[in-house]
């Protein structure tokens, strides 16, 4: 593996992580002197860990923090210090002053920015608002919004009268979003009349009138006149935005207690209800304090940019940079319209220190050969996530993007709303390596048979609970789903559902999800490693890999690709693309056939779906909400295929 960017002595010494294992040697009387000792402290003695954080973070809160945890035997019912009282949108505000809170642009070219002293008004104003409605501690505030200075605006309202928040894309179609806001029964909706994406229009107004008309536990909808070329949506139980009263009295937080839920998230949906996954207002605060701060080293006065919508975790965790007095940039559209230049020219012009996006942006502008009309001198990190990132992209963001630049892949998920393997300042880049475990993360590769392996494939599990873990899904009776989902394969474990690598210098290497794990005479094969091989070829422009179980218990790998304009799948390409994956892997890695489609299918957040594919091929039932896609339309070659 190439060695891509080495941090600088000064780089070390200035960033926040060096300051925090300063911090924790004077205060623990220890000597910790790189990543790998502190992370072996902090797993080792999670309660001195997490108790530091809650220190060094200056956690402002009522009650005691001296119990730190108490823990159960499967983890789902651990709490966190159970007698301390905190606020997350508190601490939001106690950067409040001076300077820009949030930078704005959508790709219309319409640009806004939001001062702090703004940011406080107009939240104190909504939140006085709800106060008004008789909302409080426990009621529920649902937002179908783009990615708009008044979504964060209404989270921080909401988050300091001690509500619920929980949040869509508007591209998510009706159906879906009612499977998630009909499990939480709102209290309030907040929605837009329209947004712009690829150049085009998306009139809201018949989707807001159906969400109005199908959550009967609605006290009021406020609607949001964004879109100029939408109608304004009115309805009985609507107001405009803004029609809001300005009110005088000065913003209050209301305190809850730490294991009290602050938000509901959702998973994809693809197989069923998506879970509503429910997470605590400390266990965020604490969370989201040690990964913007010490994983990826936002300072405050900084800018943080991350390419999401308001139905990806990623929106969640972006807007957690304003903890530590960071401007947080958004932008609302298509990352490639009008070209996949987009996001680099905003960032150039926000003057955006720390740029994140999916990892396959980044493939894809690597493979459309994008060329930056615009330098980056003020990026310091760049952040990628939600599947793997491929060697050759690494080595392209900095052949392309910028030489001098800390390279951060990260992986964990909704389920915890934040990163289990990411990034650490001390240490090199390497070529397609994630470079840590995360801290206070007790995280280990499994083998099937529940050992503990090194340098070898294994499931990705953790052994200790985390206080961004779940504390429940929304309406799950007796955590029979929560159960399922993480903790049937090793009880009293949390399994993932990734195959990972861990080497002996602790570096992660992910090789896809597990439920769709490819096995060819009993080796275990990650779908990434087939992917990095067949997307290296310029005549494939995507594709997708499963396996599916024979009748003697072997199993036969499809391959489907999709192929550039002008490009046909004959003996030579199927040739060339086997060779390809020999060479770079193994021959275990050549399929048995392959196929042309005219698109992979994928989630919304954009995840390939392998495992429904898998499904449809092996003739078992598949349970889908086409909501939950971004392309459903390309389930239809996979329901008709025939082996």
């Amino acid at each position: 593996m190439k060695k891509l960017w080495s941090p600088s002595s000064d780089f070390i010494n200035e960033s926040n992580m060096n300051k925090f294992m300063l911090w924790v040697n004077d205060k623990e009387d220890l000597n910790l002197s790189d990543y790998e000792s502190l992370w072996n402290w902090s797993t080792e003695n999670p309660k001195a860990f997490w108790s530091a954080i809650f220190e060094f973070f200056e956690i402002t809160f009522s009650g005691d923090n001296t119990i730190v945890i108490n823990k159960t035997e499967n983890m789902i019912g651990t709490k966190w210090f159970p007698d301390v009282q905190v606020n997350y949108a508190e601490h939001v505000f106690k950067n409040k002053g001076r300077g820009t809170a949030i930078k704005f642009q959508n790709e219309t070219g319409t640009k806004r920015q939001i001062s702090w002293n703004e940011l406080e008004q107009q939240t104190g104003k909504l939140a006085n608002h709800f106060r008004g409605l008789g909302l409080g501690t426990g009621s529920k505030i649902a937002a179908f919004l783009p990615n708009i200075p008044e979504a964060i605006i209404a989270f921080l309202a909401c988050n300091s009268i001690g509500a619920i928040w929980s949040s869509c894309s508007p591209d998510f179609g009706t159906a879906s979003v009612l499977d998630r806001f009909q499990q939480i029964e709102p209290d309030v909706l907040i929605v837009a009349n329209g947004y712009w994406y690829n150049g085009k229009v998306f009139d809201k107004s018949e989707a807001n009138e159906a969400l109005t008309n199908s959550l009967p536990s609605l006290k009021q909808v406020i609607a949001i006149d964004y879109c100029d070329n939408c109608p304004e949506f009115t309805h009985s139980k609507s107001i405009g935005w803004e029609r809001i009263e300005d009110n005088s009295e000065p913003m209050s937080f209301q305190r809850l207690a730490f294991n009290e839920p602050m938000w509901v998230l959702y998973s994809s949906g693809t197989t069923g209800i998506p879970k509503a996954i429910t997470h605590s207002i400390g266990g965020m605060l604490i969370e989201h304090f040690k990964a913007i701060s010490l994983h990826q080293n936002v300072k405050k006065e900084e800018v943080f940019f991350w390419f999401s919508t308001t139905g990806w975790m990623m929106w969640n965790y972006a807007n957690a940079a304003l903890l530590v007095g960071a401007t947080v940039a958004i932008y609302d559209g298509s990352p490639s319209y009008p070209t996949l230049n987009t996001l680099w020219d905003y960032a150039a012009d926000a003057k955006v220190n720390h740029f994140g996006a999916g990892a396959s942006f980044y493939i894809t502008c690597m493979k459309q050969n994008v060329k930056l009309k615009e330098s980056l001198p003020h990026l310091k990190s760049l952040g990628s996530t939600g599947s793997p990132l491929t060697p050759e992209a690494f080595s392209w963001i900095y052949d392309h993007i910028k030489s001098d630049l800390w390279l951060i892949s990260l992986s964990g998920g909704t389920d915890v709303c934040s990163g289990f393997v990411g990034g650490n300042p001390f240490d090199s880049v390497i070529e397609g390596e994630i470079q840590c475990r995360m801290l206070g993360v007790d995280l280990h590769a499994y083998s099937e048979s529940g050992n503990k392996v090194m340098n070898e494939l294994g499931e990705m599990v953790i052994d200790s609970p985390l206080p961004s873990m779940p504390i429940y899904f929304w309406n799950d009776k007796n955590d029979e789903r929560y159960k399922d989902s993480y903790f049937e394969m090793y009880p009293g474990k949390w399994r993932h559902g990734d195959w990972i690598r861990i080497d002996n210098k602790g570096a992660v290497i992910i090789f896809g999800r597990s439920d769709s794990t490819l096995n060819r005479g009993g080796v275990r094969i990650g779908t990434s490693e087939i992917y990095n091989a067949t997307e290296s070829l310029s005549e494939i422009k995507d594709s997708v890999v499963v396996c599916i179980d024979g009748n003697e218990g072997d199993q036969h790998m499809l391959l489907f690709v999709v192929l550039r304009n002008d490009v046909e799948l004959d003996a030579s390409l199927k040739k060339k693309i086997n060779t390809e994956l020999r060479k770079m892997y193994s021959p275990r890695h050549v399929p048995d056939e392959i196929h042309v489609i005219n698109q992979v299918p994928y989630t919304i957040s954009g995840k390939k779906m392998e495992s429904p594919i898998k499904k449809l091929l092996s003739g078992k039932p598949l349970n889908v909400s086409k909501d939950s896609m971004k392309n459903p339309e390309s389930l239809n070659f996979f329901e008709d295929f025939k082996l």
